[in-house]
């Protein structure tokens, strides 16, 4: 059975944050909300977890797996940061974006596209988020709560309770989220952004 914690989307409850976050130590896989879809999590080291995962949204080889940090501090552990994509990362974070760089050698090869070596880096607008993520002190791995044969991301706590039922360690319910996913943009060619995916994030401003 999988654990469901009723968490205020505004004002997390600090119990209910650290039960979660325990749960992601142990090396649980959790579904929670962001402020653009729900989403599957782990801790980013946790090949079980991550095995769960990929299994559960039937990803290949190809899938470019996230990051999800609390702050622009966290991602230079983990991403090749030049001072032109630095400022931009400033100005779009916290947001409904997904960064597409460089990753260091602190990121498990596992997460990191097979060939080019990147990794998506997201730091999420979104109470819950950023209190999982200050209780646990690091990133956690990311990936929509996009089932395979669903059009869209699941939005209601009560479809994504029937459906993970068992299939995932915890379940935080936060409210209805929306559909769109965030808007990616690849950092890794230096003749600047490259608009990958549209999303929830607007685009006028990253030219």
């Amino acid at each position: 059975m999988s654990l469901v914690l009723h968490i205020h989307p505004e004002n997390p409850q600090p119990r209910l944050i650290s039960q979660a976050v325990e749960i992601v130590r142990k090396g649980g896989l959790i579904c929670y909300p962001t402020d653009t879809t729900y989403a599957l999590g782990c801790g980013i080291g946790e090949k079980n977890a991550l095995d769960r995962l990929i299994q559960l949204r039937r990803l290949d080889d190809k899938h470019q797996f996230s990051i999800l940090c609390a702050d622009l501090s966290e991602i230079a552990t983990y991403a090749k940061l030049e001072n032109p994509d630095y400022r931009l990362l400033k100005s779009h974070t916290p947001g409904a974006y997904t960064f597409i760089l460089r990753g260091t050698s602190e990121v498990p090869r596992r997460l990191m596209h097979a060939k080019k070596r990147t990794i998506g880096i997201r730091v999420p607008n979104n109470p819950i988020c950023q209190a999982l993520l200050r209780e646990l002190g690091a990133p956690l791995m990311t990936s929509t709560l996009h089932l395979p044969n669903e059009e869209f991301p699941y939005t209601d706590p009560y479809d994504i309770e029937n459906a993970l039922q068992g299939r995932v360690d915890l379940i935080i319910d936060g409210g209805h989220c929306g559909t769109e996913e965030t808007t990616v943009i690849s950092l890794t060619d230096a003749n600047g952004p490259e608009i990958v995916r549209s999303g929830a994030g607007s685009t006028d401003t990253i030219f």
